[in-house]
């Protein structure tokens, strides 16, 4: 049911909610039903996860104890007129912010990346657009975490500004004028970053 799509995206509507709530009242006696609620926000969760630290092998982490709080959670679980998927992003979130909090901030280059191009005219276009991405990386990472949040959510996850609103406990025009803020501070710090360039 995971569409990584970020256009075109199902609604949910009142019978796949009834879907989601039944399943999360069977997953928490029946392990087989947490399997399905895995399998339904795996890749989601894991692209959050990804995104905020950048890191396959600790977002893979990071990933399998989110879901592992969530299982030993769930029996405490309530809805609450939220979608599931609200309390494994706040699970997310504060699995991220425990992440940073615990790090000492080292760059892990993998040469697996720069091994895959053949000829040095793709090593170095590669490396142009490795170097582009990391740079707009460490600019969204320099965001607040809520900030990044409504980008991760906004453009990897192509959720509308209702469904971020839901995830994040705010107003669908609080996740408008955050979402616009963000976009205005992203703008002139990649101004500033490119006027800093020689």
């Amino acid at each position: 049911m995971l569409s990584m799509a970020t256009t075109n995206k199902p609604r949910k509507g009142a019978s796949a909610e009834r879907d989601e709530e039944s399943l999360i009242r069977q997953a928490k006696f029946d392990p087989k039903a947490f399997g399905e609620l895995y399998e339904r926000y795996i890749k989601k969760i894991y692209t959050y996860v990804y995104y905020r630290i950048g890191n396959h092998a600790d977002a893979e982490d990071l990933t399998s104890r989110v879901f592992q709080k969530a299982f030993v959670h769930l029996p405490g679980y309530e809805h609450q007129g939220l979608p599931f998927s609200a309390w494994l992003y706040r699970i997310a979130h504060n699995m991220v912010a425990n992440w940073y909090r615990d790090q000492s901030r080292r760059k892990i280059v993998g040469l697996d990346e720069a091994t895959r191009h053949s000829t040095e005219e793709e090593l170095g276009s590669a490396a142009e657009r490795t170097a582009e991405r990391d740079m707009l990386l460490k600019i969204i990472r320099q965001l607040s975490a809520k900030k990044q949040q409504v980008l991760i959510l906004k453009f990897a996850e192509g959720y509308s500004n209702t469904e971020i609103g839901a995830i994040l406990g705010k107003s669908e025009g609080a996740v408008k004028s955050l979402y616009h803020r963000t976009l205005l501070q992203l703008r002139e710090t990649v101004k500033k970053n490119h006027s800093d360039k020689p």
